[in-house]
């Protein structure tokens, strides 16, 4: 049998570079990805430092995992990189590194030194600047005195990961990008970091995934929050049978494994703050629905996958749909890991459960409410002191210890308690002083007390998109 002739066609890097920073991440999708390369590395913590500085401003994701040596990490930064992964790894196409920083930056650069007695520190780069100019499939390695001063005495001589992002055109898309919205724009985004890594890491977060620590993550030096979207804390909320199915794959046959939650009503929940903090990112409406996990890790957080509408009486269900690697053919899984679609067989066999799922959150919704108490009437005193402040998130000043960082404060937002009482101080742009307490709280407690409170939060849900800067000022 004669020999066929073969030609090698390599891909042009500068086009197709250009063409794999558009896979479908935002940022907050991106900086999960990177943490996910944390968890499979076994790291126990990971800090996420977002510091403002202009066109200078970077992000850094450093861990105290395994780490990598030369060889493992030049192979990091091919695209489609050469590995085995195990079952329960959150890594799965060999992309992620790379496509969800580039997504961000036009420079990546990746510090690391391997958990072996008398490692090095290694350190690779990725610039789209020099690509653009060369043409070429290139990646720098750095010597000690080239390294990026964020990255610099990150690790000590721990082993462990930096990974930064510098050159950020993707997030800083201003015309004056030292300026105070740019700055905002900036303080915004990593309030919703903090949001999504406490909702896609709650079970790492929160100790419950097998043979693991619990995981901790800071955002600018505050601890990130598991939040659990079946409030299992509550005393009121019902767990409803729990349901496996088998599904087909191109990698074989394997189980899904379904746990519904039925939450209680408004009234029903221990405080108003636990109910509000409950409602998630996106509000009660939009987090009903199914929460699917693949090894441990939230993908999607509510949503019907079209089996149902939205409903105002189902808003108190959610499901936890839970499977590994094996399926990730059948479910769809894209390189960003931010949505899946549910098998047709699947489907089928969902379809009557969702319906008594969406009557038992009915059946919920209606029962009888207890009125609320009044809060108690405080006589108002100049100057009064309100209550202890919760844990800030603040924008980096640039130090390079992530645990001791002096920084600009973050806004609170109405979904995290982590993120409140904040002001600015030490940097190029101020953001506004916040509104009297008074101003935000009369808004609440005058919903609270028409009943409203769900439709004032998807007002703030909707002011922090049209007008950032009125919300801002109303301490939203």
């Amino acid at each position: 049998m004669a020999v066929r002739k073969t030609i090698q066609v390599v891909p042009r890097a500068r086009r197709t570079l250009t063409s794999l920073r558009n896979l479908g991440y935002d940022l907050r999708h991106a900086v999960a990805d990177i943490v996910d390369n944390s968890v499979s590395a076994d790291a126990a913590t990971v800090h996420v430092t977002v510091h403002f500085d202009g066109t200078r401003s970077w992000i850094r994701i450093s861990d105290d995992g395994r780490g990598m040596d030369a060889e493992t990490l030049s192979e990091a930064f091919r695209y489609g990189s050469d590995r085995e992964y195990n079952r329960a790894e959150l890594g799965r196409f060999g992309f992620g590194l790379k496509s969800a920083s580039t997504s961000q930056c036009r420079r990546l650069t990746v510090v690391s030194r391997a958990d072996t007695p008398g490692a090095t520190l290694e350190a690779r780069q990725l610039d789209l600047d020099h690509i653009d100019e060369v043409d070429n499939w290139e990646i720098f390695d750095l010597a000690p005195d080239e390294l990026p001063e964020p990255t610099r005495a990150v690790l000590g001589e721990a082993s462990g990961t930096v990974v930064l992002w510098e050159g950020l055109d993707r997030v800083l898309r201003y015309q004056d990008p030292f300026g105070g919205w740019a700055k905002k724009q900036l303080i915004a985004h990593a309030e919703d970091i903090d949001q999504h890594l406490g909702m896609v890491f709650h079970r790492f977060l929160a100790g419950e995934v097998a043979d693991r620590e619990p995981l901790q993550i800071t955002v600018n030096g505050t601890p990130v929050e598991a939040w659990d979207p079946f409030c299992r804390a509550e005393p009121s909320t019902s767990a409803l049978q729990e349901e496996d199915m088998e599904v087909r794959s191109l990698d074989g046959n394997a189980i899904v494994h379904l746990r519904p939650f039925v939450l209680p009503n408004q009234n029903h929940f221990s405080s108003q703050a636990v109910w509000k903090r409950a409602s998630g990112p996106k509000g009660w409406n939009r987090q009903q629905g199914f929460y699917i996990y693949r090894a441990e890790r939230l993908i999607q957080s509510g949503g019907w996958c079209r089996l149902r509408a939205v409903d105002e009486h189902a808003k108190l269900a959610r499901i936890s749909l839970e499977f590994f690697p094996e399926l990730d053919s059948a479910f769809g899984v894209n390189v960003a890991k931010a949505s899946v679609t549910l098998p047709e067989e699947l489907r089928k066999e969902l379809t009557p459960l969702v319906t008594t799922w969406g009557r038992a959150a009915d059946t919920a919704y209606r029962q009888k409410q207890r009125p609320p108490s009044p809060p108690p009437r405080r006589p108002r005193r100049s100057g009064a002191a309100s209550a202890s402040p919760a844990p800030t998130v603040r924008l980096s000043s640039g130090q390079p210890d992530p645990g001791h960082e002096q920084a600009s404060s973050i806004r609170p937002t109405a979904f995290s308690p982590a993120l409140a009482n904040h002001r600015d101080v030490g940097t190029t742009s101020r953001v506004p002083e916040a509104a009297p307490l008074s101003a935000r709280g009369a808004l609440e407690a005058a919903a609270s007390q028409a009943g409203e409170s769900e439709a004032l939060n998807r007002i703030m849900s909707a002011l922090r998109t049209l007008s950032p800067e009125v919300a801002h000022d109303l301490g939203w």
